[in-house]
């Protein structure tokens, strides 16, 4: 396993597992399986409703808290001070775990400041190891971590060799702040890169195939990524992209295959805004 270090000097791994759309009933199964296979970080969210079925994986894995990265969020009808700090402590509870690894506002709309500050009193007291956003982009991001007094050490945001996020990467910058990326392998209205051609031809120099080659270029740009696959052998598969290494001019043809530099989904679309507000603020 790689690692990241975040602003604040903990390590991140810089492969994980995430759960969304894991059925309840599934997740449990599924995060052992990973577990198994040797992913150590787990990203869930409120938003799941499947965290309990991540607490008992790990919890029976036998495997020392220590040893993980647990990352969970809190849900926009939890946004606001007074609340975010009682869903924090519920997490915690679903997760059976002292103290999550990272939590992230898991959408830029509600009281967010306020979200934001729960979670930095939920920081220094030792509940939390490191806080950051999700689906923030750009002029948002900026505008909410130049106010904030902790600026957020994540940015969770879809990002795959068809959607790089290239245009944001000099903000996270100045704020010292990593990219996570959902939908590594595709995600929400993104197709082809599991049967990408030019990925293709690059894996069978490695014996590789297009998925392994994505999560690779990723991870060598500093990018933690988080597959999902309910299939054991797939889990296992997407974990082993650690025995080869990009070249330089392989990395910048990758590069060329951007499509969309935000994202399929735009979350500043005030429409999308406001399903989110009416349903869950």
């Amino acid at each position: 396993m790689e690692y990241i270090k975040l602003s604040n000097g903990v390590k991140m791994p810089t492969l994980g597992y995430g759960v969304f759309l894991v059925s309840p009933d599934e997740c449990e199964r599924c995060v052992s399986d990973a577990l198994s296979v040797g992913y150590r970080l787990i990203d869930t969210a409120q938003a799941y409703q499947n965290e309990e079925g991540v607490g008992n994986a790990w919890r029976k894995s036998g495997i020392k808290r220590e040893d993980l990265f647990l990352v969970t969020k809190v849900w926009i009808s939890n946004a606001g001070e007074e609340k975010a700090a009682k869903s924090i402590d519920e997490s915690l509870r679903k997760l059976q775990t002292d103290y999550i690894d990272l939590l992230l506002i898991h959408q830029a709309y509600g009281d967010v400041f306020g979200t934001w500050r729960a979670m930095e009193k939920a920081y220094r007291a030792g509940k939390v190891r490191a806080i950051g956003v999700s689906n923030f982009q750009a002029g948002r991001f900026f505008d909410f971590a130049h106010y904030v007094e902790l600026k957020p050490m994540v940015n969770q945001l879809q990002c795959n060799t068809l959607i790089q996020q290239t245009d944001i990467e000099p903000i996270h910058a100045e704020f010292g702040t990593k990219m996570m990326a959902w939908g590594p392998l595709g995600g929400q209205g993104v197709d082809g890169i599991v049967k990408s051609e030019a990925l293709t031809a690059i894996g069978a120099k490695y014996g590789k195939s297009a998925a392994q080659v994505a999560l690779r270029w990723l991870t060598q740009r500093g990018v933690v990524a988080i597959p999902k696959s309910s299939h054991k052998e797939r889990m296992a598969q997407n974990f082993d992209i650690f025995d080869f290494t990009l070249s330089d001019d392989e990395m910048a043809q990758i590069a060329q295959l951007n499509q969309h530099d935000t994202g399929i989904i735009n979350f500043g679309d005030p429409q999308f805004v406001k399903y989110l507000i009416q349903n869950y603020g």
